[in-house]
């Protein structure tokens, strides 16, 4: 039997996430990475040495050349360089947020059903092991915390930390609770960017649920962690450890179980799972559509700590 041809994918953006995207995808067996892309020629000729592919200065180059493509540039070009790639009926993935408003992602949507292409989005810790894991424990929760802590770095900062880095817990926590966002009260400063540093959003939901998201980009130290609170148990879950620990009452004591998993590289699950669904044209863990709903609340987010520092 004959070997299924192997899926033609390209990497827009090889700076410090782009070049995790090229790596992976070299190392699939039934991916061909036929070329990156990178606006710093240097780059891009050093990352396609490198994974022995050719490298652009103008994404452009790749358009006629591919089946699928990873978009890893700044977020002000997604919406502009996802659309060019659709538009060839190219599928299509693109990292988080998926674009800068929610008019462009819808746009993006629009796009990709009229095509019948895949639309999805770098929501990375939908992949994280223990998250997955964690899915199958939790039933309606109470009260969730969520604390994201990352040391200064001078990228992302196109945007505020609520769409760097705390999007990522927004994502997940909209995945936990079945119910709608009723309530928002956010603050946040500035420090060392012209957008929020540092965050803190408190969400109620139409079932009564409560979540309370901090995120820093100006942290001494790194944390990943979220904490849920609900009837039968509390589970503490480590993002960087992908492990998490359940706590339960029995009796008039409270047990612990800690459950460690084996450990995976949440970007190659995602990478998989888009070369899957671009091979069997099924529907991705995070499609463009949930990427849209958890963009307009992390907008509504910032739009509210913009509002406060007026």
């Amino acid at each position: 039997m004959d070997n299924p041809k192997k899926i033609k994918v390209g990497v827009v953006g090889v700076g410090h996430l782009g070049k995790f995207h090229a790596r992976i995808y070299k190392e699939m067996p039934e991916v061909e990475l036929v070329g990156v892309a990178d606006i710093v020629s240097k780059r891009a000729k050093k990352i396609a040495r490198a994974f022995d592919t050719e490298g652009y200065q103008d994404y452009r180059m790749l358009l006629d050349k591919v089946d699928a493509v990873s978009v890893v540039v700044p977020t002000d070009n997604h919406f502009k360089v996802a659309r060019d790639f659709l538009e060839k009926n190219i599928h299509t993935l693109v990292e988080k947020p998926v674009t800068r408003t929610v008019k462009e992602a819808e746009d993006l949507l629009e796009l990709s059903k009229k095509r019948g292409l895949i639309l999805q989005v770098g929501h990375v810790e939908r992949f994280n092991a223990a998250i997955i894991a964690l899915e199958k424990l939790v039933g309606t929760p109470r009260f969730i915390e969520a604390h994201r802590l990352s040391f200064y770095q001078p990228r992302g900062i196109e945007v505020g930390v609520v769409l760097d880095l705390m999007i990522h817990d927004l994502d997940i926590i909209l995945q936990l609770v079945p119910a709608s966002v009723t309530k928002i009260d956010a603050v946040g400063i500035n420090i060392l960017t012209p957008f929020e540093d540092i965050a803190n959003v408190r969400l109620a939901f139409s079932n009564g649920s409560v979540a309370n998201i901090t995120a820093s980009r100006v942290s001494d130290e790194k944390m990943r962690k979220i904490r849920i609170f609900q009837d039968d148990a509390y589970i503490s879950l480590d993002y960087v450890g992908q492990k998490f620990s359940v706590y339960r009452k029995k009796a008039n004591k409270i047990t612990k179980e800690e459950v460690v998993l084996e450990k995976t590289e949440s970007l190659k699950e995602e990478l998989k799972d888009f070369v899957r669904c671009v091979r069997d044209g099924r529907r991705p863990r995070v499609p463009g559509e949930e990427a849209k709903e958890v963009l307009e609340l992390a907008l509504e987010i910032t739009h509210q700590i913009q509002n406060l520092r007026k």
